[in-house]
């Protein structure tokens, strides 16, 4: 019998389908990897291309040839001309469109992805991610910056190549001011920080924990949204992505290597989003937030239920998607050697 399960983080109601459950090696692609070429001379991120992005806001190395680039997005959502002025009355309020829309190309490889790369290179690219969360966040008109990757076309990508983007808004999303509030009620209720208490119980129940080390841990929530989703929550209260020093840093890279490979290897290189979801530096020292990084494997669509209820249907069981995952060989994958979705 279908049972429903609460996000306490999210405020979400979710439907576990059990009666239409699927075991979670159904849930593999069955696809032909697709041949993508390790350079492409059409992509504006392969190496030889740089004069066709706008230039550099960063690139790690400093010396030497880049292995990470930040550049200004050529087709941004936000711009940051203007002053991000309100206007409007009643019903019609207006923010003018001033922020921030960066691209943070991941590697020089056009078939790479942040599951295959050495963690060298995925601490790089988490430190860019840091390092650009900073200098958005010095910008006074940003009140809100979101890190996220769109892996593979059900994600949302357009370029093959691997990318992340980083943008900064005028303001702070529904969503986020939601879990905000989520967070501050509960600790209000109980004195505590909602995450540590999530953390807490689902390393104490351990059947949904995926990978962990002394930092970081990654499991699939209780009431997961659906087939498959991931969060990653660092041991350490920390409100801020921002404040991660260079050690947090190389834990993280890390265990996200290891669960996007677990993910790429079990269930053949799914398209997937990831989210970083944290605070502004203004509220990093405060004790109900924690920031913490999701990863949505396109498995399901949202349809007129979600849509009309706000409810998610999940065919899956998270202590199986969990099971499953850690079942899954370390370092033997298809498409490991690099070709495939990047």
């Amino acid at each position: 019998m279908a049972h429903l399960r609460y996000n306490l983080i999210t405020g979400e109601w979710v439907i576990i389908a059990e009666e239409r459950a699927r075991r979670p090696e159904d849930f593999r692609q069955r696809r032909p990897p697709r041949e993508v070429p390790e350079h492409s001379p059409s992509c504006p991120f392969c190496p030889g291309q740089e004069a066709r992005t706008p230039d550099a806001t960063l690139v790690l190395p400093a010396d030497g040839p880049w292995l990470v680039r930040a550049v200004p997005n050529l087709y941004p959502a936000l711009r940051p001309d203007g002053h991000a002025a309100r206007s409007g009355t009643g019903s019609r309020q207006t923010v003018e469109g001033t922020g921030e829309h960066e691209v943070i190309i991941e590697a020089r490889e056009h078939n790479a992805s942040l599951a295959i790369l050495p963690v060298e290179q995925v601490a790089l690219v988490l430190l860019a991610y840091r390092e650009r969360t900073r200098r958005l966040y010095e910008d006074p008109r940003i009140e809100h910056v979101i890190v996220f990757s769109n892996h593979g076309p059900g994600a949302g990508t357009s370029l093959e190549h691997p990318h992340s983007q980083i943008v900064g808004t005028p303001v702070v999303p529904g969503q986020v001011r939601i879990r905000m509030e989520k967070a501050l009620h509960f600790f209000g209720d109980s004195g505590r920080c909602l995450f540590c208490h999530c953390l807490e119980e689902e390393l104490e129940e351990g059947s949904r924990v995926v990978a962990s080390s002394p930092g970081f841990v990654a499991f699939v929530p209780y009431a997961a949204l659906s087939p498959f989703h991931l969060w990653v929550f660092p041991r350490r209260h920390n409100a801020y992505f921002g404040d991660l020093d260079d050690v947090e840093i190389a834990d993280l890279a890390e265990v996200l290597k290891r669960t996007l490979l677990l993910l790429r290897s079990g269930l053949d290189d799914p398209d997937f989003n990831l989210v970083i979801r944290s605070s502004a530096p203004n509220e990093r020292s405060v004790r109900y937030l924690h920031w913490y990084l999701s990863i949505v494997p396109r498995m399901s669509q949202a349809a007129g239920f979600e849509l009309g209820t706000g409810m998610f249907i999940n065919t899956s069981l998270p202590e199986e998607c969990a099971a499953f995952l850690r079942g899954v060989p370390s370092g033997g994958s298809r498409g490991a050697s690099g070709t495939g979705s990047p």
